[in-house]
């Protein structure tokens, strides 16, 4: 298929090259100069990259973003024919999707919304899970491109969906890495080695795919960014948004996205997520070296 891929990220990157690995006629598009995808074109605008593609497929970093993507003067919008497809793996505000996707069909294009979980190793192996809404039809059309980059494609519902799941979805990671930090922080404190406290989580009920994840990288202090602190606290920003507008109180989030904001300030934003540890070890006195294993 012919596609243009805007936005090569910590996560875009991989995946653009995934399809052009896969024999896909990749055109790819960056805001930073200088990126580029093996065996894919490289466009100076995303209407040149859009410009004669099947589909078009964004993976940016906020709502914004995606709004200059596809509507500002060298936009995908000038570019959109009958029957292209755009597709966003952004993670952005569900109200936004629905309207760009109206805005998109009105020139006679679908619109699909299609995050996805697997952060940076899933995007490098292929095995990213795409979430998403849209049209049976349209998500069918699409198929040999989810393959290309992922090994799951769930199927949410409308336009809309996709965002919202993917926003559900993580909501309770950054909630159970919470609690995984401070209780990793209390037991610290209170004197019991890491690794034996591990031997308690991976040998009962509250073993996760989160602490699974981001247990090898925390145990060393390794915030290398797989998903950086800025993205998610972002994503918590939309969950609250999210849920202003819905009428739905998360004081459990409110509590966290405190956290986020003062990691912040500390200068972790593009540090992984997982540095918020690093803050609640500061709050306790606590040595991280003589934490590390």
């Amino acid at each position: 298929m012919r596609v243009a891929f805007l936005g090569l990220g910590i996560m875009g990157r991989p995946m653009a090259a995934k399809l052009a690995q896969a024999g896909h006629e990749v055109t790819v598009w960056s805001r930073s100069a200088g990126k580029h995808v093996e065996g894919a074109r490289t466009a100076v605008s995303p209407a040149e990259a859009a410009r004669g593609a099947e589909v078009v497929w964004m993976c940016v970093s906020d709502t914004a973003a995606v709004e200059r993507l596809l509507f500002s003067v060298d936009g995908v919008e000038s570019v959109l024919e009958p029957g292209m497809i755009v597709a966003d793996s952004s993670t952005i505000a569900p109200s936004a999707t629905r309207k760009f996707a109206e805005r998109v069909r009105a020139r006679g294009a679908d619109y699909v919304d299609a995050p996805i979980t697997g952060s940076k190793v899933g995007a490098e192996s292929g095995q990213l899970i795409f979430i998403v809404g849209g049209e049976e039809a349209t998500i069918a059309r699409l198929e040999p491109l989810f393959s290309a980059m992922g090994k799951k494609t769930l199927h949410m519902g409308p336009t809309g969906h996709g965002q919202s799941a993917k926003l559900g979805g993580n909501l309770m990671i950054s909630m159970i890495f919470e609690g995984f930090a401070e209780a990793l922080t209390l037991t610290s404190k209170l004197g019991v080695p890491r690794e034996r406290f591990m031997e308690l989580v991976n040998a009962s009920m509250i073993r996760s795919g989160v602490s699974d994840y981001k247990a090898p990288f925390v145990l060393r202090h390794d915030f290398s960014p797989n998903f950086p602190l800025r993205l998610m606290h972002k994503d918590i920003h939309l969950m609250l948004e999210a849920a202003r507008e819905a009428r739905v109180k998360l004081p459990g989030l409110e509590t966290v996205e405190e956290i986020y904001e003062v990691a912040t300030e500390e200068g972790n934003a593009d540090l992984d997520y997982a540095s918020t540890l690093a803050l609640l070890e500061k709050w306790a006195g606590i040595d991280s070296h003589s934490t590390t294993s």
